[in-house]
């Protein structure tokens, strides 16, 4: 067996050293930095997906669903977009009771599976709508009641209204397609990530009348928006994306302050001098200084064009030279 580099007895003289400061401690590199935990067995969430960008495609989405909703199910329901979350997968399934209308969506190109879970009550609210009801919802199912044919195919209009919506929401940033894969009605079933992987949560309110209130939610795997959090970073778009409109906007915005009025200041020189000098300046006292070959002239205390000062006919008159790079300033 190694014998250790230190005896007992020089472990305790070098621990007492350090105790009573005859031994200097913390003399080595970097002191002053700060640093920060990293758990390498789990995702980062502070290093990517812009979470204002999920928000401006879920306002979209909106819009678009409930277009979707009037069209096909005679019903506009309120729909309401709550706070995008980053949570972990196991977590988000503990808030869930089935039965649900838990549905797999697969958004190529992006990688891995999405998920789509529609509360019972959006159902039920859809299907009394469609048949010329008021939107009544229903209370709590038993866990194993399945769907039946009708709301089976009531859920599958809703799907298809919802996959459309998103597809158009997505479209000005990032074109997925969006493809059913399978349907469960326990959540526990639809492993579209670990329980410890980090997912984003955007869950929609629907409200269609007092009794119909429900939820439908719409879950991303962190990892699937991660190849393109940079595109989410740099390409949020609050208009429709529509070029032509861009280029009107531009041209009206450019028409609207080409008559806006700028003061012009040029500036001759300048001198520096001691306060003790100024303070003994009077009427009549004269400073000189060395004229420049231009003259500076501002627009808004900016510096803008270099120009060279003179008259024309009766008028004093400043000829631009050379404009100005506030880069080299």
């Amino acid at each position: 067996m190694d014998q250790p580099l230190l005896s007992a007895e020089e472990l305790d003289a070098l621990a007492a050293g350090m105790s009573d400061g005859s031994i200097e401690v913390d003399t080595g590199f970097n002191l002053q930095a700060t640093v920060r935990k990293h758990d390498l067995a789990s995702e980062d969430s502070s290093l990517g997906v812009n979470i204002s960008a999920i928000d401006m495609i879920n306002e979209r989405f909106i819009r678009q669903f409930r277009l979707g909703m009037l069209e096909v199910l005679r019903t506009s329901p309120r729909v309401n977009p709550a706070r995008v979350q980053i949570m972990r997968f196991g977590d988000y399934l503990k808030t869930l009771r089935a039965p649900l209308s838990v549905n797999v969506m697969r958004a190529s190109p992006l990688r891995g599976n999405c998920l789509v879970v529609i509360e019972p009550t959006v159902v039920f609210s859809s299907l009394d709508n469609f048949f010329g009801g008021f939107g009544r919802g229903v209370g709590q199912l038993p866990p194993g009641r399945m769907f039946t044919p009708t709301e089976t195919r009531i859920i599958k209009i809703i799907l298809n209204v919802f996959i459309k919506s998103i597809k158009d929401a997505w479209a000005p940033i990032y074109a997925l397609d969006f493809e059913h894969v399978s349907s469960e009605i326990n959540p526990q079933f639809a492993q579209i990530a670990d329980e410890n992987d980090l997912v984003i949560l955007s869950r929609f309110d629907a409200e269609a009348t007092e009794q119909g209130k429900g939820f439908v939610d719409l879950v991303y795997p962190y990892a699937s928006l991660k190849p393109i959090r940079d595109l989410l970073r740099s390409r949020v778009q609050t208009g429709d994306g529509n070029e032509a409109s861009d280029k009107k906007w531009h041209g009206e915005l450019e028409a609207a302050v080409s008559d806006s009025s700028l003061e012009i200041q040029v500036l001759l020189g300048h001198l520096t001098i001691p306060l003790s000098q100024l303070e003994t300046l009077s009427e009549g006292d004269v400073l000189y200084f060395k004229k420049p070959d231009l003259a500076r002239a501002y627009i808004s205390d900016i510096p803008a064009f270099d120009v060279d000062v003179g008259t024309v006919g009766s008028h004093i008159a400043a000829k631009i030279e050379s404009a100005v790079d506030p880069k080299q300033l």
